[in-house]
């Protein structure tokens, strides 16, 4: 397409790219962030700027100076567990040593080419945004394992690999509150917002259940789905071009050797998934809950709290039965060099984790982003607004706090005891309010350079694009963001004219 012909729309994104691409290197920007966190916690801290702890009564919260003697120390003394505890880095590199496995031993690639000749190639964008979506029930394991597989399959359909990429991480990030099944996300928010619908009304909050957003979100899957399908063949891969990097993926049958692999592998799939399941399926199972019905007891869970190492194993058992099989594991120093050759390719991810690191936990620990969320309550609540301006209003603040604060627990506690009372108070329930916070949040994760797993999306984008930048990620994101925003808020307005629950016990309103 000309340049000239190019409508409103791409020529956009093509400035948000060009200006993106002008940051510096992303672990250095990250860097820049956090020197700037540092230098603007000095400068605010004088002005005494302070808000009440939401749901601290009488509990005041200000603005540190990291520049003080308390901060500087807090800066140097913090700095190895920032790194260390950066959320994705003991996620990542677990989950990658047994992909890594998979990965080197051959198995996913004989599975991708599996995959690529057996389905319609007009299915196989739905199915990859689909299975982004639903990765969900395994928490953040999705964004360490489908990206990275996205950009394959489409590399090995001589599509861009970096729109098949965009594909599998708006499924995963964008549609983080949509799924078939309840996951620990419904768990932990749910108890957020019983938590805080109880500072009004204990006696409602006890008639509440963590799937009250379920039949909202199951139905979501599928608007999701065909919303991140089209919107990558329609918008994206135009946009892309033609690859023209040097990471090609070659379609190959199946060799009869690699068919006897994957047989096999599948088998030790199924063993493993049957063994996990005995950990938390029967009732005395030694890693099942000990409180609520059954199913609480399965998703609130010491098994849903491990399911990083249990995908990390179901990754690595198929790959060393493949290899096995294969005679491309022969002795136990070829998986050892398989899994030291795995971590040396995490480099840049590592160097990025570090700086993202400080620059998360000193934003965290200058108390900004509360005090952003409690103005932004404040804001909603003076606003003389009802109905489904309302939502949009919130919806909107949501959205704008999203791109502040990139954990989603970590927002919601900090905003659902300041939302959920005013929203009850205005009539709405706490159930409408948690699903309206879910969809600002997942949509716009995606652009959200604070989001956790950010820096890893451009590490595994590299590998196709040298030069890629937080402007080229951002730009190829936002218009999935856009339209999911869209199309979610289109779907709840729609729901609340209708008048449906949004799950089981999970009604629109709130009558006291």
């Amino acid at each position: 397409m000309a340049k000239g012909k190019k409508g409103i729309f791409v020529r956009s994104l093509d400035r948000i790219e060009l200006v993106g691409n002008k940051l510096p290197h992303p672990a250095t920007l990250f860097a820049i962030l956090a020197l700037f966190v540092i230098l603007l916690s000095a400068a605010l801290q004088p002005l005494g700027i302070s808000v009440e702890h939401p749901g601290e009564e009488g509990t005041i919260v200000e603005i540190k100076n990291l520049l003080s003697a308390e901060g500087i120390e807090y800066i140097f003394s913090s700095m190895t567990d920032n790194f260390i505890g950066f959320a994705p880095l003991g996620v990542v590199l677990l989950t990658m040593l047994g992909i890594g496995v998979a990965e080197r031993t051959g198995l996913i690639s004989a599975l991708l080419r599996g995959f690529v000749l057996s389905v319609p190639n007009r299915f196989i964008t739905l199915g990859l945004v689909f299975a982004g979506i639903m990765s969900s029930v395994a928490s953040d394991a999705g964004y360490v394992v489908l990206p990275p597989l996205g950009a394959l399959i489409f590399a090995a359909l001589g599509r861009h690999p970096l729109a098949g990429l965009a594909a599998a991480f708006a499924g995963v990030s964008g549609g983080f509150s949509a799924n078939l099944l309840l996951s620990g996300t419904d768990a932990m928010l749910g108890e957020m917002t019983i938590a805080a619908a109880a500072i009004i009304d204990p006696a409602y909050a006890e008639t509440m259940n963590i799937a009250m957003n379920w039949l909202f979100i199951a139905v979501s899957v599928f608007v999701l789905t065909f919303l991140g399908a089209w919107v990558t063949e329609r918008i994206v891969e135009p946009r892309l071009g033609a690859y023209k990097g040097d990471q090609k993926e070659e379609l190959e049958s199946l060799q009869p050797i690699e068919k006897k692999g994957l047989i096999w592998a599948s088998i030790s799939v199924v063993v493993g998934v049957v063994l996990a399941s005995l950990l938390v399926i029967p009732s005395n199972a030694p890693m099942r809950g000990t409180e609520g019905d059954a199913m609480a007891q399965i998703i609130q869970s010491p098994f849903m709290s491990s399911l990083v190492p249990i995908i990390a194993i179901l990754f690595f058992i198929p790959g060393l039965t493949y290899g096995i099989v294969t005679k491309s594991i022969r002795s136990d120093k070829d998986v050892a060099s398989q899994m030291s050759d795995t971590m040396a390719s995490m480099g840049t991810f590592i160097v990025l984790a570090f700086t993202a690191g400080q620059f998360v936990a000193f934003f965290n620990e200058t108390n900004m982003g509360l005090v952003l969320g409690v103005y932004g309550a404040e804001l909603l609540g003076s606003v003389n607004l009802t109905g489904i301006p309302l939502i949009l209003l919130f919806i909107l603040i949501a959205s704008v706090i999203n791109l502040f604060i990139g954990s989603a627990s970590a927002k919601w506690a900090m905003m659902a005891p300041v939302f959920v009372p005013i929203m009850m108070q205005l009539g709405y329930s706490p159930e409408l309010t948690q699903m309206a916070y879910r969809i600002a949040d997942s949509s716009t994760n995606i652009i959200s350079p604070l989001m956790t797993y950010f820096a890893i999306i451009i590490a595994f984008a590299q590998k196709y694009d040298k030069k890629m930048g937080i402007g080229t990620l951002v730009s190829t994101m936002v218009p999935y963001s856009m339209f999911f925003l869209i199309g979610w808020t289109i779907m709840l307005i729609i729901w609340m004219l209708l008048g449906i629950p949004l799950g089981p016990g999970g009604p629109l309103y709130y009558h006291p």
